[in-house]
């Protein structure tokens, strides 16, 4: 029905209620029954005024007979599906409505568990422009980077921005590891084929030496004798100190493959708390685990995750006082992810180290190696996870795996 026939029918009903309301004056039942009639008839006025007067002006729109209408509308369906299921995180950026998300990647980023201020995101989307960059921002899991690029155009006369985010963090990490593993291994070979000569050499000539002075003296006075001697126990103890020390980062650039079999996560965690437990108790602490629900389970390799949640207890460990604490607690979140968290009262660490802590080579320590994340990193990575560092909501260090 048009709308003009819409406004004929309208008005032919109310005249005619309004005359039979006037016959029927008497009965104010009935007055009441006409005025309730003509409500339906008001609405039906009302709508086909609104809709004659949002048509008036607008072009006659003619279809092409040749064009198949049903085509072009799977073919929109279609195009909305592939934007809808998108690897990447689409948002418009209008200036009245702002940033909004456009399909199931933006809207999983910006919802609860991932991003934990999605205002602040938007705000470095505004400001972008068409070149492509890194951005950061920050999530449950810790700060997460992604590559962003935004495109202009224009819906119905009217400019807008379309910006389209990809999270790269673990792609990045994964090259970093990469790099990571080839410099470690150039290095650590070369390193070590100059101190094992260097370490023997420096034996045997301490060696020589003994004998030399037992026997005649060697034709040296006695504190020279004994200042060489010094001189080469010394080099000979360093050069295996290094050996030692340089042999920790190979371990690095030559972890196995990952075997990964069915890890129920509560018979895993009690075998990390025999070997750590004792350590915390034995000073007055504890160590804590809990697995949410019971049954879970993971496919990993059980050794090296082992090794991954010994090394950040052991830093744990190191950075409580006589009486800390620490707690691995792991459960399910969204998307049916899987998360490990290991979290300790102790100093923390300092924002500007943040930054650093999985790099090889870099520790606060004064007796590290900045050997331990890096590994945890590595070993993480081999099975298919990330770990982060989270920032606390207290005092003391978070760090998150998630698979």
């Amino acid at each position: 029905m048009g709308s003009r026939s819409g406004i004929w029918l309208a008005l032919a009903g109310m005249l005619a209620l309004a005359f039979g309301a006037g016959i029927l004056g008497e009965s104010p039942r009935l007055q009441v029954a006409c005025a309730l009639a003509a409500l339906p008839l008001l609405a039906l006025l009302w709508w086909c005024v609104e809709r004659l007067a949002r048509t008036r002006g607008a072009p006659p729109v003619v279809v092409d007979p040749g064009i198949d209408r049903r085509a072009l509308l799977d073919n929109a369906l279609a195009l909305e599906a592939r934007l809808e299921h998108a690897p990447i995180a689409l948002f418009s950026i209008d200036a009245a409505d702002g940033v909004a998300p456009l399909n199931a990647s933006a809207r999983k980023l910006v919802a609860p568990g991932r991003a934990l201020d999605a205002g602040a995101l938007y705000r470095q989307l505004v400001v972008q422009t068409g070149q492509r960059r890194l951005v950061e921002f920050d999530t449950e899991r810790g700060v997460e980077r992604a590559l962003v690029a935004v495109a202009m155009l224009t819906l119905h006369g009217a400019p807008q921005r379309l910006a389209a985010l990809m999270p790269v963090e673990s792609e990045l990490e994964a090259e970093a590891l990469k790099s990571w593993r080839q410099l470690v291994h150039v290095l650590t070979h070369e390193i070590m084929n100059s101190l094992t000569p260097v370490a023997s050499l420096s034996r045997t000539a301490r060696d020589l030496l003994d004998d030399a002075l037992d026997r005649s003296g060697a034709g040296l006075p006695p504190d020279v004798g004994a200042d060489l001697k010094t001189a080469l126990d010394a080099i000979n103890r360093r050069a295996d100190s290094l050996v030692g020390f340089v042999a920790s980062y190979r371990s690095l650039s030559n972890v196995p493959p990952a075997r990964p079999e069915r890890v129920v996560l509560v018979q895993l965690f009690d075998r990390v708390n025999a070997l750590v437990g004792p350590g915390w108790r034995g000073r007055g602490g504890n160590v804590a685990f809990s697995v949410e629900p019971a049954s879970l389970e993971l496919m990993a390799d059980p050794g090296q995750l082992e090794q991954a949640l010994i090394n950040l207890l052991k830093n744990a460990f190191e950075a409580t006082q006589p009486g800390g604490c620490a707690r691995v607690d792991a459960r399910l979140v969204r998307g049916s992810r899987l998360r490990i968290e290991v979290a300790d009262d102790g100093v923390g660490i300092p924002e500007e180290s943040v930054a650093h802590i999985f790099t090889p080579f870099y520790t606060t320590k004064k007796q590290g190696g900045g050997i331990g994340l890096a590994m945890v990193r590595h070993l993480v990575h081999e099975n298919g996870g990330t770990v982060r560092y989270a920032r606390s909501v207290g005092k003391g260090a978070r760090f998150v795996i998630s698979f």
